[in-house]
């Protein structure tokens, strides 16, 4: 029975995870910094693309008009 109950715990996951990103290592390091695999522009080029900022309101272009609503 002990050596099922291992095997389990022993198994990994494998996890959905897009190809741009597929690569993608970030670590925290002893002194509490973010490292990571990829250039911080990398990132912020992949966010922009896929994260709408709630901060900031969209542009009138993009603000639905009152027949769309």
């Amino acid at each position: 029975m002990k050596d099922k109950h291992n095997k389990k715990k022993n198994e990994t996951k494998s996890i959905k995870v897009r190809d741009s990103i597929k690569d993608f290592d970030i670590q925290i390091n002893s002194f509490g910094e973010i490292v990571t695999n990829y250039d911080v522009d990398k990132i912020n080029e992949f966010l922009n693309q896929n994260i709408q900022d709630k901060k900031i309101p969209p542009s009138p272009t993009q603000m639905p008009t009152e027949g769309e609503a």
